[in-house]
């Protein structure tokens, strides 16, 4: 699976100088990937072409491929028919997305474009859609997901909801995409922009740890919604391990060097017989089994999202690490020894048995 950052550029709301250098700081940082609207554009066939083609070819010639949202009003207001797509591919698009969509037969129809033009399905609808559309036999190498983002407060996806659409399109082993909020951006294609996440859960959380939930719940590429990001954000998703959860987390400034080295130095992984209690991480109960780990901060009432390490005085656990999944005594020979950040504890509920993961300070 091959994992892409995407920006979105808005031709039309905002100015060509403005949009090519958001795609050039974009293709510094590596992303891949842009989507454009459509939805709200209201200019001649003539205009659309001009604006669109220049910006679009500008973003291909950094490595960047373009996806424009429309919908059957869109084809009706620029005069094409489903099944002659010629004029997206001289654009230079690389895909469109199907805000709205036609039975089914049309979109299967739509696969099979001369051009290679992927067809982007509106992923946000927990319907028999794509049931209807796979039973029209697509060309499965020209069909993707994408999900819709929310500029309006408490209008987002809620989370079941996101993962049940998920799980159809995983079925049939479709692309799939969502959208992230960056909290300095200030407009999208709509008047109201009160950020524009595709989960609502996401719509005032750090950028990094939406894009994080996103691609660990098999999202394969994530697009920032809002213009425009900064240049901090774009570091951020840069950055992010793409396969791993990584916890951002606070340590005791008494931790010696070779607690500080399980902590933040080792892959942990979950194990298989896997306590209600805590995540633990044994590996370091071997690695660090003949080293000599002091009794410092046993307090005796232990959090939810505190980060354990065993004492010596634990005999055979010394080393093993652990992350508190509820509030829970002290025995009084473990090391309260840091904390998960308070935005990342709801990640702690990803970690089942087997499942491995970072942390970091």
């Amino acid at each position: 699976m091959i994992r892409e950052l995407g920006i979105s550029v808005y031709p039309f709301h905002s100015k060509m100088e403005e949009n090519k250098a958001y795609i050039d700081l974009a293709s510094k940082y590596g992303f891949t990937r842009c989507f454009m609207c459509l939805l709200s554009v209201e200019h001649s066939k003539e205009d659309v072409k001009k604006e669109f083609s220049e910006i679009i070819n500008y973003a291909k010639s950094k490595g960047i491929k373009t996806t424009l949202d429309i919908s059957p009003d869109v084809f009706k207001h620029l005069d094409i028919s489903y099944n002659d797509l010629k004029f997206f591919y001289e654009l230079g698009a690389w895909g469109i997305r199907l805000d709205l969509g036609f039975s089914g037969n049309e979109e299967s129809l739509m696969t099979y474009n001369p051009y290679g033009l992927k067809i982007e399905l509106n992923m946000s609808n927990d319907t028999t859609y794509l049931d209807t559309i796979m039973y029209y036999k697509p060309n499965r190498e020209n069909l993707i997901g994408c999900y819709n983002f929310y500029p309006h407060k408490y209008s987002g996806l809620k989370k079941e909801y996101f993962i049940n659409s998920m799980n159809r399109f995983n079925k049939y082993s479709i692309s799939t995409s969502a959208f992230v909020t960056a909290k300095e951006s200030t407009f999208g294609p709509w008047p109201v922009c009160d950020g524009l996440p595709s989960v609502e859960e996401h719509r005032y959380l750090p950028i990094e740890i939406q894009a994080m939930e996103l691609f660990f719940l098999g999202v394969e590429c994530v697009f920032i919604s809002d213009c425009y990001a900064s240049e901090d954000t774009f570091k951020k998703l840069s950055s992010l391990n793409k396969s791993l959860i990584t916890f951002k987390a606070n340590l005791d400034k008494g931790l010696d060097n070779t607690q500080r080295d399980i902590v933040l130095n080792t892959l942990h992984q979950n194990r298989i017989d896997a306590s209600e209690y805590f995540i633990r991480s044994s590996k370091s109960r071997i690695t660090d089994k003949n080293k000599t780990i002091k009794l410092f901060n046993a307090v005796s009432t232990i959090k939810r999202g505190d980060i354990l390490i065993d004492s010596s005085e634990y005999g055979t656990y010394v080393g093993e690490l652990q992350i508190a999944l509820r509030d829970l005594e002290n025995t009084g020979r473990t090391n309260v020894v840091g904390r998960i950040d308070d935005d990342y504890l709801f990640l702690l509920d990803y970690i089942k048995p087997a499942h491995r993961f970072l942390i970091t300070e």
